[in-house]
């Protein structure tokens, strides 16, 4: 099989990436891959999980400061965006606030999303929907008490205290 870019070598690296469900095969020569910022594993290459995790964050050449965001650090931890971005761990909880911003891009390349939307438990489930829809009838409740809309407001202080029965 040869490359699918250059077409002339033998592809020697071939890469598989699920994208929206689907399968994806992408088979290339090594020249091509390096083109492609894909990295070898070679034997003599270890790779540390840090060092995997540092690559989601894209930096290549850690040592220079890349962007003005890379030198903020936290007050908490100390911990800069630059130091994420060389050991791909975070120094503690107050690290997802203050780089927020940086890490959202990356979570959405990492996990196609930035907000967890997990499955719902079989045994229990029905709770955890109903609860999602009260709390979206008690922020529509809030909204339409703002706007002083208050006839709607008690059809939905009304179906929320309905749903509330359920769960009772």
């Amino acid at each position: 099989m040869y490359c699918e870019e250059c077409k002339e070598k033998p592809a020697t690296v071939h890469l598989t990436q699920m994208f929206d469900g689907k399968k994806v095969e992408i088979h290339l020569c090594e020249e091509c891959a390096a083109k492609k910022g894909v990295q070898m594993f070679a034997p003599d290459n270890i790779l540390s999980i840090p060092q995997l995790l540092g690559s989601f964050f894209g930096s290549s050449n850690m040592q220079e400061l890349k962007s003005p965001a890379d030198a903020v650090a936290c007050p908490n931890c100390g911990m800069r965006f630059l130091d994420i971005k060389q050991t791909g761990k975070l120094g503690c909880s107050e690290c997802y606030t203050v780089f927020e911003r940086n890490m959202e891009p990356i979570l959405r390349r990492i996990h196609g999303n930035s907000r967890h939307i997990g499955r719902i438990p079989a045994r229990g489930g029905e709770k955890v929907l109903i609860n999602r829809q009260i709390r979206k009838l008690k922020s529509r409740l809030q909204e339409a008490v703002a706007n002083e809309e208050y006839e709607k407001a008690a059809e939905i202080r009304d179906s929320i205290k309905e749903i509330e029965k359920k769960i009772n």
